[in-house]
């Protein structure tokens, strides 16, 4: 009798989270993403979409975006943030054009864009030296592996991985979700959630949030935050001849769940804006 009388009143309360939800002001958010829109960053910011605002339609939320090419570089009026598939050059262009809103690197891994911070950049995509630290400690205990560092991968079922690669597969014609896929949907996805919990689509109040407040589970396991360098700390994957074979942090190297294993940790210099 006890456990029904705690789901009714579980479920009293979600419905009133809801009612609260749909009674409060809608929040529209406009996003803009640059990059080739054949791009698996792109596909995977495309899905992160369709699944915000499906959550959306609960929370009082609507997202739209805006695509352009990778050479339409400029400043970008009215959007809450921008994700980007685009080279470290234009990275940093977009981020000073754009100063007062988070800029989310989608594809380019330059150790560079982690150790010359820039403010309101953000990195969802693994840097150079987050794998190089992956393959490092998985040599020390299998000295006779080719595996390399990914941070993510079709063969990857662990902590609801498997439903996040079937969704992409089943959305895009079969097509298996790689790190780029992965980077788009997860930029979507934090900006969802700092969008839900600020209740603000202002591109000030998003920053402020991540820097400070952000914690995400990436079905990965190990929580997630944004690092001073603007890196998404998060584990990696080793695969090796198309399987997963082991994560990182390496358990017997490291302890496994120090993220601050794999990668830059501080920036040598910051631009701020």
């Amino acid at each position: 009798m006890n456990r029904i009388i705690q789901m009714v009143v579980s479920l009293i309360f979600f419905m009133i989270l809801i009612n609260n939800a749909l009674a409060a002001e809608k929040i529209e958010v406009s996003l803009a993403y640059f990059g080739s829109e054949a791009d698996m960053a792109a596909l995977g910011v495309r899905q992160g979409l369709d699944e915000a605002n499906l959550q959306g339609e609960f929370l009082g939320q609507k997202y739209e975006l805006k695509t352009y090419a990778p050479e339409q570089l400029g400043k970008v009026p009215e959007v809450s943030a921008i994700m980007a598939s685009v080279n470290e050059e234009s990275l940093r262009v977009l981020a000073k054009q754009n100063p007062d809103i988070p800029v989310f690197n989608l594809t380019d891994g330059s150790n560079s864009l982690r150790e010359n911070c820039v403010a309101n950049l953000f990195h969802v995509i693994p840097s150079q030296k987050m794998r190089d630290d992956a393959v490092a400690q998985w040599m020390k205990k299998n000295p006779d592996s080719k595996a390399m560092a990914a941070g993510w991968h079709s063969d990857f079922k662990k902590y609801a991985a498997s439903q996040v690669n079937k969704r992409f597969k089943d959305t895009h014609d079969g097509k298996a979700m790689d790190d780029e896929a992965y980077a788009g949907w997860m930029a979507m996805k934090i900006i969802a959630d700092a969008v839900a919990r600020t209740r603000s689509a202002d591109g000030a109040k998003l920053m402020a949030f991540l820097k400070n407040d952000l914690v995400m589970d990436g079905a990965k396991g190990l929580k997630m935050t944004f690092r001073s360098t603007g890196q998404l700390q998060q584990m990696m994957l080793l695969v090796e001849e198309g399987k997963v074979v082991g994560e990182a942090p390496v358990r017997g190297v490291v302890d496994p769940t120090d993220l601050d294993s794999l990668g830059i940790l501080e920036c040598e210099s910051c631009t701020e804006k």
